[in-house]
């Protein structure tokens, strides 16, 4: 099968288009012939050595860890999908950027989502969900969604909003704040000054705050929310530990990936795609997503 893979630790220009052997499914598990698949910043600091520690990679390495493509072969126990469906979902931390591709959950991609869609849909949904679910209830609630332009940001303010919360307000720069209010959010800047513009924006004050960037914000976060608990953060696991906020992991869960494309049939959940690029372009996708201005995801096309 075509592959992207790295044979050493590096920048995007490591990664090479060549022959890799095929993987197969085990137990539980299905395989996909990829159409497309995301970019997350999980590829390219697994790609650079910068997660070397935590996920060591046996090299070649193949980046990705979000799919969609259609079932070409299933699993020992598998049940509820057929050779032939059109799916999207998780498999390993790598594989994703090749022809086939293991998951070991997923569901049925809804008709209303591109192949490029889906293919984004994997991580960002059961990372938003996943904080979300770490903060209770959000219906009549007000949320903050720290970082709320970028994939799982924008994931969470569109669950956030069907799942019936009273005001969902997203931090971004000016120039995603169109953006952010085409997905239901109230926009605002991020940085100094943010409680004062809290205040105005919603003046009964904030009920709950989800951290998606990782941007050192962490500490203001919970002096807005007034108890750490009342805090999530997927993205500043060490800063959330140190003040005793809600964390969550993003995890390979086929009920969370199901949910996502429940919302997705009913045009409450759509993943926004900012730039697709062919599978031979993949290092210049790795480096534009290493710059950190995404709006929503970035995607390969096979």
């Amino acid at each position: 099968m075509r592959a992207a893979r790295f044979h050493a630790y590096g920048g995007a220009e490591n990664l090479v288009i060549e022959q890799a052997p095929e993987p197969h499914p085990g137990p539980g598990e299905i395989r996909v012939r990829v159409t497309a698949a995301g970019v997350n910043p999980i590829d390219w600091k697994l790609r650079s050595g910068a997660l070397r520690q935590v996920f060591p990679v046996d090299l070649p390495g193949i980046p990705g860890r979000d799919a969609a493509g259609v079932v070409d072969e299933i699993g020992d126990g598998v049940r509820g999908v057929s050779v032939g469906d059109r799916v999207f979902g998780l498999g390993g931390v790598t594989g994703a950027s090749a022809e086939l591709f293991v998951l070991s959950a997923w569901a049925h991609a809804p008709a209303t989502w591109s192949d490029e869609q889906a293919a984004g849909a994997g991580l960002a949904s059961v990372t938003a969900m996943s904080g979300l679910a770490a903060l209770g209830p959000l219906a009549g609630r007000t949320l903050l969604v720290e970082g709320a332009a970028g994939g799982v940001g924008s994931a969470a303010v569109e669950i956030a909003v069907a799942r019936g919360a009273a005001a969902v307000i997203g931090t971004a720069s000016e120039r995603n704040h169109a953006f952010l209010t085409s997905l239901g959010a109230v926009p605002t800047t991020y940085g100094p000054g943010l409680a004062e513009r809290l205040t105005a924006l919603a003046p009964h004050g904030v009920d709950l705050v989800l951290d998606t960037a990782a941007s050192g914000s962490l500490d203001d976060l919970v002096a807005i929310a007034g108890d750490p608990e009342r805090v999530a953060t997927v993205a500043d696991h060490a800063g959330g530990q140190r003040l005793g906020t809600r964390v969550a992991n993003a995890v390979n869960d086929s009920a969370l990936l199901a949910a996502a494309a429940d919302l997705g049939g009913q045009g409450r959940y759509t993943p926004r795609i900012e730039r697709t690029y062919p599978l031979e372009r993949i290092a210049d996708a790795h480096a534009d997503a290493e710059r950190g201005r995404t709006r929503g995801k970035i995607v390969i096309r096979l």
